[in-house]
């Protein structure tokens, strides 16, 4: 029950999403626990900075912790089959990651979601360098059925022209950004779900963290916070970018170094003129409306702070 003893009204599943990316209908075979996490976004948008603090969380500032192992990209189809069993065999709090819209997604009311965001010119900026690291092998996985569309090429060079198209063709060759923001921003209010802006934990790291484990009601001890605190450092997962990036990194030219390139905002600065910021602005909010539109570009609530 809600407020008031009014029933709250849970998120419903509505649809499936498969793409040459995701697959939604894994979620029917994951069996949910009470205490399970679910870190939630659209790609690039701190989802693995934020795994790696929950992870830090759960495992007692661990440095061994292998987020990308203990926290499977749950829907993407380049995700090994054996990650669910592995999933279903941890006897610790678990923690999955998901790119899915809310409504694509199975609800539980008693998990916790954290969903990540980001300014969308920021995500492209990263977008871009994580798809020209794309190798060979990257290519041949995410091409392997026919059925599912076009299939997915290298990216253009130009940064400018490649935004322009992503924000013209709704997410293209990815998915669709305003969507996938719109879906859990309407799910804000929920008891069990907490919005995570980037620029936040940029901007407050020990802040930010304090506030996803009293959210998660997970103990954080001071005399672990130090470590907790460097090893959610952008240098320090950087460095020990096997433990983080998806599939160990094996999909990108570079290795798994390449998958958390800069971890910098603003950037699209020097490359879209002044009509192109423009028009993301005036697209986000048709889409997302105000509120919604001016916390995706600076993390800040008009009024009181949610989540």
């Amino acid at each position: 029950m809600g407020e008031g003893g009014v029933a709250t009204a849970w998120p419903k599943k509505t649809r499936e999403f498969v793409s040459r990316h995701m697959d939604s209908r894994i979620w029917e075979r994951f069996v949910f626990r009470d205490d399970d996490v679910i870190v939630a976004s659209y790609a690039k948008s701190g989802t693995t900075w934020v795994q790696q603090i929950v992870g830090q969380l759960i495992h007692a500032a661990s440095a061994e912790a292998p987020i990308n192992l203990i926290s499977p990209w749950l829907d993407y189809r380049l995700t090994p089959p054996e990650a669910l069993a592995r999933l279903e065999a941890q006897s610790h709090r678990r923690l999955v990651k998901t790119h899915l819209p809310l409504d694509a997604l199975r609800f539980s009311p008693k998990a916790r979601y954290l969903y990540v965001a980001r300014d969308g010119r920021d995500v492209l900026m990263s977008l871009h360098h994580h798809h020209s690291e794309g190798n060979a092998l990257w290519y041949r996985m995410l091409n392997d059925d026919p059925d599912l569309g076009p299939p997915m090429t290298p990216p253009d060079p130009d940064v400018r022209r490649y935004f322009n198209a992503w924000l013209e063709n709704d997410g293209a060759p990815f998915w669709p950004y305003f969507d996938n923001v719109a879906s859990w921003w309407a799910a804000r209010d929920l008891p069990n779900v907490k919005l995570v802006h980037f620029n936040a934990l940029k901007a407050d790291l020990e802040g930010e963290l304090r506030g996803i484990a009293d959210f998660l009601g997970a103990d954080l001890p001071e005399d672990q916070l130090p470590a907790i605190l460097e090893h959610c450092s952008f240098g320090y997962m950087k460095a020990h970018a096997e433990l983080v990036a998806p599939l160990g990194g094996r999909i990108f030219e570079n290795g798994a170094g390449t998958f958390l390139h800069e971890g910098a905002n603003g950037r699209w600065r020097a490359v879209l003129t002044e009509a192109d910021s423009a028009a993301y602005e005036a697209r986000a909010r048709a889409e997302l409306g105000d509120e919604c539109a001016q916390w995706l570009a600076t993390g800040l609530l008009k009024g009181a702070s949610r989540g």
